[in-house]
């Protein structure tokens, strides 16, 4: 059962090989492939009466499929009004002495090949292909079906039209075509698009996580800074043990707010700056979390000269700085064993019904808080 699997496994590995390869192949051959583009050389000549004029040019470029060699005669288009030769039907004008000829036909209608095929059966060595009216003189590498020794030339519009209107002046047309410069094409449209897609979409991928990096350690910087100012407000706030005759632990003594738990002795306390105390470990999570006295709502962290910008709402305070809290608190204990001395204070704290938020009032204002205050039984 184990070698089963393990030659399972092998087989998938293979397979996924084969397609990645297979994958790699076609990427080659269909958008990496090199081809080649010959040019055409072309010796076009005009007899007028006992004149010839000549026309030497690299105007004409070979179709994909055609053979490569040196032709030379009469250029004949096909009679009629249709130039495009698509149909079988499609007639030339028979030459004396069974002179060779390349067909002159228009592009569109129908296919390259089907243009080659109707003017090869009428007996033409070569085909002249000239472009759509409005390109001017461009060209492009026609792709067609192989015909055996038969020479497929595109030319431009405008060369192709020039031709064409001598010839149905009466002017005999010759020319000869001979191979001209070899181009080679590496790449074609399809994978000029693909790299032009892939190049974006990786650059934008490397813009997004760049600047997702750069705003993760401004708000590694930011909070750490607010971790250090944390500490050091927290280093500012006494702390005091409370310790047997105390008055907060009396029978008449008060609760804490946050807990409701009545103070005990050797209950560590945290005095604020608005004098209102609590329990050390109910106190301190309040402070990070609301920043401000649970009795007067005083700004506690303010008062401390710190200021807190959250700029996501959703996450508060309390979460981001969730993992330094327990160094945060534990590092303020040890530069704050402020203990005060046993005192009795004016505004006694004790379980606070739930009632509407009181507003805030100055540090100095607090023993005057307006808040309803029981005595314990």
């Amino acid at each position: 059962m184990h070698l089963l699997k393990v030659g399972t496994q092998r087989n998938n590995a293979a397979s996924s090989w084969l397609m990645k390869f297979s994958f790699l192949w076609l990427l080659s051959q269909h958008c990496c492939r090199a081809s080649a583009v010959w040019t055409a050389y072309m010796n076009i000549s005009f007899h007028v009466g006992n004149r010839m004029l000549s026309e030497l040019g690299e105007t004409g470029v070979f179709g994909r499929s055609s053979t490569l060699k040196r032709v030379a005669g009469v250029i004949v288009p096909p009679e009629g009004k249709t130039q495009t030769a698509c149909s079988p039907n499609t007639s030339f004008r028979k030459l004396k002495n069974s002179q060779t000829w390349l067909a002159l036909v228009e592009r569109g209608s129908c296919t390259f090949t089907q243009k080659i095929k109707v003017a090869v059966e009428n007996g033409a060595i070569g085909v002249i292909i000239y472009n759509f009216p409005g390109t001017g003189n461009q060209v492009f590498p026609m792709s067609h079906q192989v015909f055996e020794d038969i020479v497929v030339v595109m030319i431009g519009n405008l060369k192709g039209m020039e031709i064409l209107h001598l010839i149905q002046k009466g002017v005999h047309v010759t020319v000869m075509i001979e191979v001209g410069r070899k181009h080679i094409i590496w790449m074609n449209h399809y994978f000029v698009s693909f790299v032009i897609v892939t190049t974006a979409t990786l650059v934008y991928f490397i813009f997004y996580h760049i600047r997702r990096v750069w705003v993760a350690r401004i708000q590694n910087r930011r909070w750490q800074r607010l971790t250090n100012d944390l500490k050091k407000a927290f280093g500012q706030l006494q702390v005091r043990v409370l310790k047997e005759g105390d008055e907060e632990v009396s029978a008449s003594g008060d609760s804490c707010v946050v807990c409701f738990e009545l103070y005990k002795p050797n209950d560590t306390i945290r005095i604020l700056t608005c004098k209102h105390f609590f329990h050390k470990n109910c106190i301190d999570p309040w402070i990070v979390a609301h920043g401000t006295c649970p009795m007067c709502k005083c700004d506690i962290l303010k008062a401390l000269g710190i200021q807190v910008d959250v700029e996501d709402g959703t996450r508060s305070l309390q979460a981001l700085m969730s993992n330094e809290l327990a160094d945060i608190l534990s590092s303020s204990e040890e530069g704050t064993n402020n203990e005060l001395p046993p005192s009795g204070r004016s505004d006694k704290v004790t379980r606070v019904e739930e009632e509407e938020p009181l507003p805030s009032q100055d540090a100095g204002q607090s023993n005057s808080v307006a808040a309803d205050i029981h005595a314990p039984p």
